[in-house]
């Protein structure tokens, strides 16, 4: 009798093992970490601040422009002009020019405005004298600078169509205006006037005679 409820205790044991267990459910929390890059030296407020400056300086770059970005130039047109009136002249690169205006022998605006980054009219520096403008110079600044600006390798027109996406367009047919009696030539206005057809004449020496 022990021997048999021994079985069956063993037996009940191995039959509950396999037997699935059923657990509660787990409740699961998710938290949302947000994380903001700071460099050193930086607080959030500060960090802020710096990069809202640095949007307003891009914006006043225009980098997507053609054309010199590190100086403000005007029309060649307007410089020829202001040339021949002897308003301007050829501006040449000045040598050591931050020491020597450091040192007083110079003055800020007497650097040309390409190599110092500024204007051409020396806006940019405060106190200096400015240059006139002419009218070429405020249609050009009005939008005028447009028309002239081109990402073509021949310095004027539409670029090269590099994708083959552009319109085609081929030559422009030239209209000649004609009389109202005009008629169309034919093979008797290429004859002489017996109605016999003009013969070529013979070249001698190489054909050159």
């Amino acid at each position: 009798m022990k021997l048999a409820s021994l079985i069956l205790a063993l037996n009940a044991g191995s039959v509950a093992a396999f037997q699935s267990s059923t657990l509660p459910p787990l409740e699961r929390k998710t938290t949302v970490v947000r994380f903001g890059y700071v460099p050193d030296g930086f607080t959030k407020e500060s960090y802020a601040k710096f990069k809202e400056e640095e949007a307003k300086k891009k914006q006043k770059k225009n980098l997507g422009r053609v054309g010199p970005k590190g100086f403000q130039s005007r029309s060649f047109q307007s410089f020829q002009e202001a040339l021949e009136r002897g308003e301007a002249t050829h501006l040449l690169p000045v040598l050591n020019a931050k020491e020597r205006v450091k040192k007083g022998e110079l003055k800020w605006e007497d650097i040309p405005y390409m190599q110092r980054g500024g204007n051409w009219d020396n806006s940019d520096v405060k106190g200096a004298k400015k240059v006139k403008w002419l009218q070429s110079d405020k249609e050009y600044a009005s939008g005028g600078f447009k028309k002239e600006q081109s990402v073509s390798i021949f310095g004027k027109g539409d670029g090269l169509d590099w994708t083959g996406q552009k319109s085609r367009q081929g030559p422009q047919p030239v209209s000649v205006p004609l009389k109202k009696n005009y008629k169309p030539p034919n093979i008797k206005d290429i004859k002489n006037n017996d109605g016999k057809e003009e013969k070529p004449k013979k070249k001698g020496f190489f054909g050159l005679f």
